[in-house]
């Protein structure tokens, strides 16, 4: 590795010191002392250590943020590869979105004065009715100036993280504090600095990341002249007791709020982690896991009832940060938090934006695909969440697809970033009721063309309901291929072979806005080396289904032009678990051959509509992720194709 490389530097400090524990302490340590004595750090970190890259030298606090996260990952047993920290730049971002109206600070020019007895008397009754109201203005703004609610720099308080980790929020925070405390006089910046640590409402279920943000704060309120021994500073003893006070260990998921007061802004990066990716590292990791679920599953608030009411599917636990937000902040109280976008549209999230939509007033959306690399090493989008508490919601303002030119440290979110207003009536309509928020293009006529085709679309019956195609009976089903990918009975098909065809997602193609079935027993044409050939013959003892199925690939490429590649599967083959299928009616298929005249010509019209430009769009709009689900399928809309005519459905329903 290059010794300007970031991550190789990580790992040649994991050869020099093994201790994850050590590898922060140490840090801190050098990290305090290089600030203390006006040194590089670089000459007050062990002689042992790699060379310190360029690259994180302009960013010390985002050092500690990495080595804790792969502090964190190596506990639970997950790879420290894939452990990435929030940048810096992006808690700028949004910090400076959510303050950039709240500086109380004005700078005020000195008004010219004249005395009354020098103007005209015509002029003096006037002057003296202008003196009034300048009198009265100025004591609102005095008023004004010291609400109890936040700081004469504008920030918010309480203000609270649940989340801290190694302190990287409030960090940033107090940066802007600092820079609008130039306009204060000396003691008037203690007095307000001093206000703001004591108003901060920080924590963390980790002992390592409490001690490692009480660290960092204190080296950045030195490093900002907020403490220290001089005139208009805080001691260093006081700001110490402070901040034990104020940053607290404690599982905000499970323990009660340590405080009296609740926050009135709350600005978090709670854990993306699903619980069952918790405790892998543990012999009795699994013990642990269900002991963790059945725990958050039963805990009870003040009132008896369940704490989490959105714990559906499988858990992640931001999703669980994000309803304790709601129950912690006061009463009109704001809520930023970086989460996943596939908050927005996955189903088992359904009951959390029934919580934000019904009982908040959910503001704001933006949205970052996962090619913006907002994280380094994340392969996700990534969703910046602003709601308000209590009310409901009348109008979501969704933002996106956003690109990083769209937002600024100087001023958030700019004005000129594509956006969607979701009104409430039209919203409940598109989703159901689910909430779910459409993924928009970027281009102006794409995005016209979206907001039509879900108008066409969304009155019209799903493809699980009762619909045309089952006239009322037995809903059609999606079931997953019925092969196992990592069997050992699949194996590589040959010019020679002469098996059963597996059919795998890798085998439907897009040829020229066509769908086609591209594999080795159909297209003798495919090259012997080619991946369609690999894993593509089945000598298992399952028997191969008879009938002609329609079937879609399940695992996708999220840049491909198509969402979902359907085909009519061949009779005699077997399909594998990366594909999906319809799970027809034996009526049902009578009743196309009837109407279309065979049945083959009735499956490629089903095909044909599946296909259409229409439901493509639908289906790329409302995708979660790459995975494409089974209730994803179900809740297809499934318009009448034109060229049926009277569809007539009868006797009892048989699956094939």
């Amino acid at each position: 590795m290059m010794a300007g490389d970031p991550a190789g530097w990580f790992a040649r400090v994991d050869h020099e010191c093994k201790e994850r524990e050590q590898q922060i302490r140490i840090w801190i340590d050098a990290w305090e002392k290089s600030v203390l004595e006006n040194s590089p750090i670089t000459a007050t970190l062990p002689t042992n250590w790699p060379t310190l890259p360029v690259g994180l030298l302009s960013d010390l606090g985002m050092v500690l943020d990495q080595l804790l996260c792969r502090y964190e990952a190596d506990k639970d047993g997950r790879s420290v590869k894939g452990a990435y920290s929030i940048p810096a730049k992006f808690v700028d971002i949004v910090l400076s979105d959510e303050f950039k109206n709240t500086n109380n600070i004005k700078k005020k020019e000195p008004l010219a004065t004249i005395s009354l007895a020098a103007l005209p008397p015509g002029f003096r009754a006037y002057a003296e009715q202008m003196n009034k109201a300048v009198k009265e203005e100025s004591d609102f703004s005095s008023d004004y100036e010291n609400e109890s609610d936040k700081t004469k720099t504008g920030i918010p308080l309480p203000f609270s993280d649940l989340a801290v980790s190694g302190g990287i929020l409030p960090d940033r925070m107090l940066r802007i504090h600092a820079e609008r405390c130039n306009d204060l006089e000396l003691y008037q910046k203690k007095e307000d600095t001093t206000r703001l640590l004591e108003g901060l409402q920080l924590l963390d279920s980790s002992e390592l990341a409490v001690y490692a943000t009480r660290r960092r704060l204190l080296i950045v309120l030195i490093k900002l002249g907020l403490v220290g021994s001089e005139e208009g500073k805080i001691s260093r003893l006081d700001a110490e007791l402070i901040l034990e006070n104020n940053v607290r260990c404690s599982d905000p998921l499970q323990d009660e709020w340590p405080w009296n007061e609740k926050p009135k802004l709350l600005v978090s990066k709670p854990p993306w982690l699903r619980i069952k990716d918790k405790f892998r590292k543990k012999s009795n990791g699994s013990d642990l896991r269900k002991q963790l679920s059945d725990d958050l599953r039963n805990i009870t608030g003040s009132d008896g009832e369940l704490r989490f009411s959105t714990l559906k599917g499988n858990v992640n636990l931001y999703r669980l940060y994000l309803e304790r937000a709601l129950q912690i902040v006061q009463k009109d109280g704001k809520i930023r938090m970086i989460v996943p976008d596939s908050l927005l549209r996955e189903k088992s999230s359904t009951p959390l934006r029934k919580l934000l939509v019904s009982n908040n007033q959910w503001e704001s959306a933006w949205s970052f695909s996962d090619n913006q690399k907002i994280f380094p090493g994340a392969s996700q989008g990534i969703l910046v969440i602003g709601v308000i508490k209590g009310g409901e919601t009348e109008v979501l303002t969704s933002f996106g697809p956003l690109e990083i030119e769209d937002v600024s440290t100087k001023n958030g979110l700019s004005s000129k970033a594509p956006f969607l207003e979701l009104e409430r009536g039209p919203w409940s309509t598109w989703t159901d009721a689910s909430w779910a928020v459409p993924k928009m293009p970027r281009d102006p006529n794409e995005r016209k063309r979206v907001l039509e085709a879900i108008d066409e679309l969304a009155d019209k019956p799903r493809l699980s309901e009762d619909n045309w195609l089952n006239g009322g009976g037995e809903s059609i089903r999606v079931r997953v291929g019925e092969i196992d990918q990592g069997d050992d009975d699949i194996s590589n098909w040959t010019l020679e072979s002469k098996g059963i065809p597996l059919i795998r997602g890798v085998h439907f193609e897009l040829d020229d806005d066509k769908v086609i079935l591209n594999h080795p027993a159909y297209n003798i044409e495919i090259p012997e080396n080619s991946i369609q050939r690999m894993g593509s013959l089945w000598s298992g003892e399952k028997i191969p289904v008879k009938g002609r199925r329609i079937a879609c690939q399940a695992v996708i490429n999220s840049n491909l032009k198509r969402r979902l590649l359907w085909c009519v599967v061949p009779e005699n083959c077997v399909l594998s678990s990366s594909v999906n299928y319809l799970q027809l009616l034996k009526e049902t298929c009578e009743t196309l051959k009837e109407e279309f005249g065979n049945l083959e010509y009735g499956l490629n019209t089903l095909v044909e509509q599946l296909n259409s430009d229409v439901v493509n769009i639908w289906s790329k709009v409302w995708a979660a992720n790459n995975n494409i689900n089974n209730y994803e399928i179900a809740s297809l809309p499934f318009p009448i194709p034109f060229n049926a005519s009277s569809l007539s459905f009868k006797g009892n329903k048989t699956e094939i």
